[in-house]
């Protein structure tokens, strides 16, 4: 080869190189139990994580029968048996994501496999699902804390995988998601113009812009609705997690009034503000005493 030429090509390369993805470790999903979707110019890849934390199902108090609901349906999925897409909705701090990151670490040994996806790499959705569809795994594909904006035509790609093509997601696949909105879409005072009532007035009919939005969430066929929390559900998770990161001696009455004076000062209620109550109380005790 010409030297001239030689050169410039390894000029090129040096120009290229840093634009290019890094290769990616493969994936064993015989060992690897959850991974991220980095999606690129030239597709995406997936890149193995391991759990974020030893959070587990019991650690999620206030919330029974949005756990119940989504173990259920999470279990007749890894058995073949017929399974609902899920959208867990609700106010900010309410356990929506540690229920996912609990699920993955209570069903791993039965088979469950966790991908997220950020709502910056929807676009490359459609690639994904169709590299897992023969994939013996099965998986559950994650998007947390997941909203558009008016402009934004990244749930296109996500609406068109929940069912939206002629063959749909494979049969391995579920969409979890998280969302503190219900809709996925904001909501305008300025789409209801077009609502009217029918010729009879008994019926009413949404206009086009709310058909849209709605279109979205209606496709997931389980919604679990989360809600801040009362009190006494408040005070129970204080307690959990203080007994959890201490001992069951730091739980007391001074403990009790710390922890609602805390919810008052944060301006709610929720398991986020319980568990960052109880970072805070037990380090503390533990500073103190040392």
């Amino acid at each position: 080869m010409d030297t001239e030429l030689a050169t410039r090509l390894l000029q090129l390369l040096d120009r290229v190189e840093p634009w290019l993805p890094n290769s990616p470790q493969p994936v064993d999903w015989s060992r690897d139990v959850a991974a991220l979707w980095q999606r690129h110019a030239l597709g995406g890849h997936l890149v193995p994580v391991p759990p974020r934390d030893a959070m587990s199902l019991d650690d999620l108090v206030g919330v029974e029968r949005q756990k119940h609901a989504l173990l259920d349906n999470t279990r007749a999925f890894l058995r073949g048996l017929p399974a609902n897409h899920v959208l867990l909705w609700g106010s900010r701090g309410s356990g929506k994501s540690s229920m996912v990151r609990a699920l993955l670490n209570s069903l791993a040994d039965e088979g469950l496999r966790l991908i997220q996806v950020d709502r910056h790499d929807l676009a490359g959705l459609p690639v994904l699902v169709e590299q897992l569809r023969h994939e013996p795994a099965r998986f559950v594909v994650y998007c947390d804390d997941l909203s558009f904006e008016g402009s934004d035509d990244a749930y296109k790609a996500l609406k068109s995988v929940l069912d939206g093509t002629l063959t749909g997601p494979p049969d391995n696949v579920l969409l979890y998601a998280t969302s503190n909105r219900r809709h996925l879409l904001p909501e305008h005072m300025s789409d209801n113009a077009e609502t009217r009532l029918s010729p009879d007035g008994e019926e009413l009919h949404h206009g086009d812009a709310v058909e849209e939005k709605i279109s979205l969430s209606d496709r997931f066929g389980l919604w679990l609705a989360f809600h801040p929390f009362n009190q006494q559900s408040y005070l129970e998770t204080c307690r959990h997690w203080v007994e959890r990161l201490g001992e069951a001696a730091d739980w007391d009455d001074e403990a009790r009034t710390a922890a609602i004076r805390f919810a008052t000062l944060r301006g709610g209620r929720s398991g986020r503000c319980a568990f960052q109550f109880a970072t805070d109380w037990v380090g503390k005790r533990r500073l103190a005493s040392a």
